[in-house]
């Protein structure tokens, strides 16, 4: 591994002005600090879309919540509040339809005053599968969108659905109705200017350099944002995201590395933060359709084979949080039993071998990702390749970009694929997502029980969270006992910033959230 870190250990070994010379250009040595007006925030990895709704990167989530909104959101603090409606939609008893009251003073980016007509427009262009939306599967339970006043919207659902609201913030927008047909999908991929209510009117892109948006003059909430411009670049190395902060080029960086984060957070002029989520999963996507991961014995002792508190400790330095089921050791929902059966241990890891159908080892090629996605993963799959190195198994790694990668586990394409997974934060979008039919990373792990499927609903139908945590221990149990997805652990959200930035919180959600942030 420590090959990978050589060019962050002569950065950020010694002291930053010496360091830097020999990175950085004249240009940006001696460049003038922020002008005040125009907040600067740096992403490890280039966004494929700005559109909400074909969404899959989530540190590019911040251009989608910067022009669009949602009824509700999911604030950095992990709570559900309201945000176009008025309040938290009323619910019947049969907890299948949902009613909202919108607000009266929103207006769209292009002027148009906002309806429920608007409402229906988006929700219905979603759930059309003929727009083939990325995130369609996660709505498709919505079976109509009515429209009860100008400022009334009811849903109906196909059965009891609690978590649709969390996945709104990070997965859809409200935009105008009639501007899908109006503009094109390429527009709202790539130049969504006044489509959205957001605070952030879309400027420009420039590819493989920034995405820039103008403060939206005439967004509801009065006195936000407080920058006049946002410019969001994309840096993949590490370094050279650090020589921007600490030369004043940038405010707020993503995805800081762990081995440096604790010393660069006390630098002159630069502070940071760190929150542990509970959604942020380093997952092993497992195909259980392809040799040698066919076999169950074979995902075991892989699982059990792996130091998760060493790669918590020692590779990302307190920034990830050891776990070898789907749920954060710190979530009420977590099942330390089932943890324990796929949780570190290289005798069981070898007997689990012996049964498997292949006891003398086996090769595996293992697709990680060439950028950091919230942390580097190239460190993990080093100390995994020399891990399971132990049991016999020989561990080619793969490297792709991002757009690659994700594709590979959409196709099921891989045999295995290491990356961070974020989920908005509540218990049931990993295992809907990567272990139930019809959703988009169905095929990375092949995986479909009908036991998983009726736990999963019986969940969605439930509120009181004593039952819920029981339904959610049985899910872990099984997904125990059938390990069809690798968990190592989850991450800890993180950011470094100027000291001149203020109003700024780490989101536990992992996205950047600059709404609230002065410079």
């Amino acid at each position: 591994m420590d090959h990978i870190q050589t060019d962050r250990r002569r950065l950020l070994a010694g002291g930053a002005a010496g360091a830097l010379a020999s990175f950085l250009p004249a240009s940006l040595l001696h460049a003038q600090p922020n002008d005040g007006k125009t907040l600067t925030i740096v992403l490890p990895s280039n966004p494929i879309t700005i559109d909400p709704i074909n969404q899959l990167n989530h540190d590019a989530m911040v251009l989608g919540q910067t022009v669009f909104e949602n009824l509700v959101e999911y604030d950095v603090d992990g709570v559900l509040r309201p945000q176009l409606a008025k309040a938290s939609p009323t619910i019947s008893a049969d907890k299948k339809t949902y009613v909202f009251e919108l607000r009266d003073d929103v207006t769209f980016q292009n002027g148009k005053k906002m309806t429920a007509e608007d409402v229906k427009y988006s929700f219905d262009y979603l759930l059309d599968p003929g727009n083939k939306a990325a995130r369609r599967s996660l709505f498709t339970r919505i079976t109509k969108v009515t429209v009860l006043a100008p400022d009334k919207v009811q849903f109906d659902l196909s059965e009891p659905y609690g978590p649709w609201l969390y996945f709104l913030t990070k997965y859809m927008g409200i935009f105008p109705a009639g501007s899908r047909k109006e503009h094109g999908d390429d527009y709202f991929k790539s130049r969504p200017a006044g489509v959205g209510t957001g605070f952030g009117i879309f400027e420009e892109w420039k590819p493989n350099d920034y995405i820039s948006f103008k403060k939206n003059p005439n967004y509801w909430q009065k006195g936000l944002p407080h920058w006049d411009r946002l410019v969001v670049k994309m840096i993949p190395e590490d370094a050279t995201r650090v020589a921007y902060l600490l030369t004043n080029q940038v405010d707020i960086i993503s995805a800081p590395p762990p081995r440096e984060f604790n010393r660069l957070k006390t630098m002159p002029g630069v502070t940071g933060g760190s929150r542990p989520t509970l959604g942020g999963a380093l997952l092993m996507y497992t195909n259980t359709l392809k040799p040698p991961l066919d076999d169950v014995n074979f995902r075991k002792a892989i699982s059990c084979a792996i130091d998760r508190k060493t790669i918590g400790e020692k590779v990302y330095y307190g920034l990830l949080e050891p776990s070898a089921v789907p749920a954060p050791s710190r979530g009420w929902w977590y099942n330390a039993e089932a943890d324990k059966e796929l949780g570190f241990n290289l005798d069981r890891a070898k007997e689990f071998l012996a049964k498997s159908k292949y006891p003398n080892g086996a090769e595996l090629d293992i697709s990680i990702q060439a950028e950091p996605y919230l942390l580097d993963t190239k460190d993990a799959a080093i100390f995994v390749q020399a891990q399971l190195a132990k049991i016999g198994v020989k561990v080619n790694l793969k490297v792709y970009e991002f757009s690659v990668l994700i594709q590979q586990a959409i196709r099921g394409e891989h045999q295995m694929a290491l990356q961070v997974f974020m989920s908005p934060g509540e218990p049931s979008y990993i295992i809907q997502v990567c272990l139930t039919p019809d959703q988009v990373l169905s095929k990375s792990t092949g995986y479909n029980n009908p036991e998983m499927n009726a736990l999963l609903a019986a969940a969605f139908a439930e509120t009181e969270q004593e039952k819920l945590k029981d339904i959610y221990g049985k899910i872990q149990t099984l997904a125990a006992r059938d390990a069809p997805l690798g968990v190592l652990g989850y991450v800890h959200a993180s950011n470094l910033w100027r000291d001149t930035v203020k109003d700024f919180k780490v989101n536990q959600g992992l996205t950047m959230f600059v709404g609230e942030t002065k410079v």
